[in-house]
């Protein structure tokens, strides 16, 4: 039957029931990529716009502790695993500055939004858990991979060298970032003032990477010491980048691999439970 109020009319209604759909029903298929790459370009946009501080600032500091460790330790300490001390050193180094920025992008982009009130601007949006879940984890990724590449092609050249495993150096990367990326958004959801986040920086992030072989081999450490360093997933995450980076490491980086892809998995399930429930994002 012809629409009485012409063509347009028609084409009108039948556009509205093709966009309409029951209360609960998403009408972006599967996935909503508009809103997963929207939410992933500003988390990229908002460490990128602030350069100087989020990376800028680290690859000064990884300088630092690479100058102060060459003219304070390097000809005293001798050879670490077969290689210079220094060289030994550069991985460890370049793998907490990615941690630590990892954990403090996804981190801090939740509490600030918690705090300012705005985080109902992410949580209004058709955002699945999976997708806000990604949206800041791809951030994180972002931050840390960045981070890598700025502090690591200048040290490399500078000490000559040449990663003797890529693919193994960039597996430890992406993971070390992802494992951290999502720890900081466990971090951001329950904490809900910067004293709290700062107390888990200060007593858990940072000491995991100092104590964790950045600046030396677990083979030195007294027995129920090097058991705990293995217990321990940020140890083989550096371990296992140091393998891919120099070729030696104080473990197999398969089972490097195994540990820290299942610590990771366990944060990623953490994480998005905690954001599916609404708790700390809701209330």
């Amino acid at each position: 039957m012809t629409d009485p109020r012409g063509p347009a009319a028609a084409g009108k209604r039948a556009s509205d029931s093709a966009d309409w759909a029951p209360p609960g029903q998403r009408r972006f298929g599967r996935v909503n990529w508009l809103g997963l790459w929207t939410l992933t370009a500003r988390e990229i946009w908002r460490f990128a716009k602030v350069w100087g501080q989020t990376l800028l600032a680290p690859v000064v500091t990884a300088g630092l502790f690479m100058a102060v460790f060459h003219f304070a330790l390097a000809d005293r300490r001798g050879d670490v695993m077969g290689v210079p001390f220094i060289a030994f050193l550069a991985p460890g180094v370049l793998m907490m500055t990615v941690l630590q920025n990892a954990f403090a992008n996804t981190s801090s982009s939740l509490l600030i939004s918690k705090v300012q009130g705005n985080i109902v601007d992410t949580l209004m949006p058709p955002l699945s858990p999976v997708e806000l879940l990604t949206g800041y984890l791809a951030g994180g990724v972002a931050r840390g991979v960045v981070v890598s590449l700025a502090v690591g092609v200048p040290t490399f050249l500078a000490l000559g060298i040449a990663p003797a495993h890529p693919l193994w150096a960039l597996v430890f990367i992406a993971l070390a970032a992802k494992m951290m990326a999502l720890a900081g958004i466990v971090t951001g959801v329950l904490c809900t003032k910067f004293d709290q986040m700062a107390a888990i920086t200060n007593f858990a992030v940072t000491p995991l990477a100092f104590l964790s072989g950045t600046f030396y081999s677990v083979a030195d450490l007294p027995d129920w010491l090097w058991a705990v360093s293995h217990a321990n997933p940020v140890f083989h995450v550096i371990d296992g980048f140091r393998f891919g980076v120099l070729g030696v490491s104080d473990g197999s980086p398969w089972l490097a691999l195994a540990v820290a892809g299942a610590a990771t998995a366990a944060l990623w399930w953490a994480a998005l439970r905690l954001i599916a429930s609404g708790r700390g994002l809701k209330s």
